[in-house]
């Protein structure tokens, strides 16, 4: 057997053309013989594990809906409740306040029939969505009236209910003369369930005794009082609306039991009638859903599908618990479709799929031979591609002909590879990344601790450039001017890391070690200074505006590697050196210099650089002053003499 290099015995292997045209060959015979061997019963059992699968994922959804449901009204009793707010004083203090945001509740949850706030002195605000006819009948609201704002108080030592009517954009639309009433919310099963508890509390489902309609109640305390309760009513009808609506076939009923397997919520219209005319109890007296009394009956459910006859038709079933803590709890929610539904489609691609196979087994066959040596011809050809690709090799693109449309594929895959990382190579060059990867910095977020030199640049006055000229030519002169600033950062072995509108930030000694980083650094501040005097004449010339640009240099620890998200890392530099840096670009603006560097970097370079000193500087955010010095030159003999000369402006402290 063969070994591998390092003496393990390895994997049995043979050339790939060899081993492909086996395995393709052997598979075809073998779905062949199976294609053949297979019936329309064991068809249809295939079918039914793949419509099991779909009901699953359907019924996931259509609890997660729910749910969603039900957060939304908890989250909006929450808002009220968690906070200080105008329900801490009972009607009629703030009324109008109160009413607004209830209404709003209203507006947003359609499925509410109506929000409310009990108080301990008997005070009740109730605001009522009009869209039920049975409050338009029990208020005799007007035509063009969508909401009726009911309050409670007392008066004369009695209780008084007022109830006034807005249109949908909450102005006024009526009003009913005030009446004295015996209506206690103390007294109301939502009021008792949740004063003096913290949480959210559910009643229900219940029918309602207004509207005759199927719905629940959801109430919870203040936070600042929990003797005042905010609750809302909500209209399982709409619950009905959204089961009917999500249908895996048109035959298919949805429908929500309790823990008895009773039925409270069903996704059938002439059900649900059946059920309330009932009183909303589990036994409808007419014409009972066959699926609904097989659900009833059957004490055995798991959480997977099952088949269940219910009347003279199969039905795939699955029973799943709503998660839900407050609405419905413990409630299940019940998919079930017909089979013949189900298996229609499927029934036809089978018989379909077996004439198909029948005809192209013969054919593939053969083909099957042709195919491997293609096959592996083309594979070599795309592993010499991608060796060019892993050398950064740019120069010949992926040429790859087949007939396979997944080497076809590939090959434009790679080529696209190509010039992505081509590409890409622009912003980063091509040996800055070569080198990053070998000394590890790019295998993921990690980050080290080293001394490295950090440059800032910004254009004077860029603002009032950009705004004086097209955005074309603004694009046009600013991509020369970073061409002049990287070709001057990278003569001198540094790497640009960003680039920040108008200005860059450069780094020396990572990812490539420099032992002359700060020389360097001051360096390539130097040779993009000179050659931006050049293009500053060029730009006079053509009556365009001179880029003035200022250049802050400081050296000194910093964390460097990659960071940023899981799917987005970006490989940059940390700290107060970095941030150093940046100040010192700025402080320039005190001075009327161009280059300035810090006592780090002089101490670093003097004896190749010239400085001149210009005192003590204050930079923002720093409560220690920051010595600053001037690059004015590279040290020559001639020149030594010329360094650290003294300031000749007055100095003053920057921002």
């Amino acid at each position: 057997m063969p070994r591998t290099s390092d003496g393990a015995r390895g994997i049995w292997s043979r050339p790939l053309q060899t081993l492909l045209a086996a395995t393709t060959v052997s598979l075809i015979l073998i779905v062949a013989a199976a294609l053949i061997g297979l019936n329309y019963y064991r068809a249809r059992n295939a079918a039914i594990d793949d419509a099991k699968a779909g009901m699953r994922v359907f019924s996931e959804r259509l609890v997660e809906r729910f749910n969603a449901l039900s957060d939304q009204t908890t989250t909006s009793i929450g808002l009220i409740t968690s906070v200080p707010n105008a329900f801490l004083r009972p009607p009629p203090e703030r009324l109008d306040d109160k009413a607004v945001v209830l209404r709003e509740i209203i507006r947003r949850a359609p499925h509410l029939d109506g929000a409310y706030a009990g108080y301990p002195d008997g005070s009740f605000l109730h605001v009522i969505n009009l869209r039920t006819p049975g409050w338009v009948a029990a208020l005799g609201a007007p035509a063009h009236a969508a909401l009726a704002v009911r309050s409670l108080h007392s008066e004369n030592g009695g209780p008084v209910q007022a109830v006034a009517f807005q249109d949908g954009k909450g102005a006024a639309a009526g009003q009913l003369p005030p009446v004295s009433t015996e209506f206690d919310p103390r007294t109301r099963p939502w009021y008792k369930a949740a004063a003096n508890i913290p949480g959210p509390v559910s009643i229900g489902p219940y029918q309602m005794a207004t509207t005759g309609k199927l719905g629940m109640t959801v109430a919870q305390s203040h936070s600042a009082d929990r003797k005042i309760v905010i609750a809302v009513d909500i209209i399982l009808d709409t619950i009905t609306d959204f089961l009917a609506a999500e249908r895996i076939t048109p035959g298919t009923v949805t429908f929500i039991v309790d823990t008895s397997g009773n039925p409270v919520i069903h996704s059938d219209r002439a059900f649900m009638d059946r059920l309330l005319a009932g009183g909303g109890t589990a036994s409808p007296p007419a014409a009972p859903d066959p699926v609904v009394d097989s659900v009833r009956s059957d004490d055995s459910w798991t959480a997977q599908p099952r088949i269940i006859a219910a009347g003279d038709r199969d039905f795939l079933t699955l029973v799943t618990p709503l998660k839900s803590p407050l609405l419905l709890a413990h409630h299940r929610v019940v998919v079930a479709a017909p089979m013949d539904e189900l298996m229609a489609d499927a029934n036809r691609s089978l018989l379909q799929a077996l004439m198909v196979s029948a005809m192209i087994v013969i054919g593939a066959v053969l083909f099957a031979l042709m195919l491997s040596r293609l096959i592996t011809k083309s594979l070599h050809r795309l592993t010499d591609s991608a060796d060019r690709l892993q050398n950064l090799d740019f120069a010949t693109p992926v040429d790859v002909s087949s007939h396979v449309t997944e080497i076809t594929t590939l090959g434009r895959a790679m080529n696209r590879a190509r010039d992505a990382i081509f590409t890409f190579a622009l912003y980063v060059p091509k040996e800055f990344v070569r080198k990053g990867i070998q000394s590890g910095y790019f295998t993921g977020r990690t980050a080290v601790r080293q001394e490295l030199t950090a440059l800032f640049t910004d254009i004077y006055d860029f603002t009032t450039i950009s705004e004086a000229h097209p955005p074309e030519q603004v694009v046009a002169m600013l991509s020369e001017y970073f061409d002049i600033l990287e070709e001057a950062v990278s003569l001198h072995n540094g790497s640009i890391i960003q680039f920040l509108g108008d200005s860059i930030f450069a780094m020396w000694n990572a990812p490539v070690p420099d032992a002359r980083h700060a020389e360097n650094a001051c360096r390539a501040a130097l040779e993009a200074q000179r050659r931006l005097d050049a293009f500053n004449r060029a730009q006079a010339e053509k009556g365009l505006p001179a880029f003035r640009t200022r250049f802050g240099i400081h050296t000194g620890q910093a964390v460097v590697g990659s960071v940023g998200a899981q799917e987005r890392l970006q490989y940059t530099a940390m700290g107060d050196t970095i941030n150093v840096a940046s100040r010192l670009e700025g402080i320039n603006k005190a001075y009327r210099t161009t280059i300035l560097a810090s006592a780090a970097v002089r101490e670093a370079c003097s004896a190749a650089i010239a400085f001149r000193p210009l005192g003590l500087a204050q930079a923002k955010g720093r409560m220690e002053g920051l010595q600053v010095f001037e690059v004015v030159g590279i040290v020559t003999d001639g020149s030594r003499g010329s360094a650290d000369r003294e300031p000749q402006a007055e100095a003053g402290s920057a921002a």
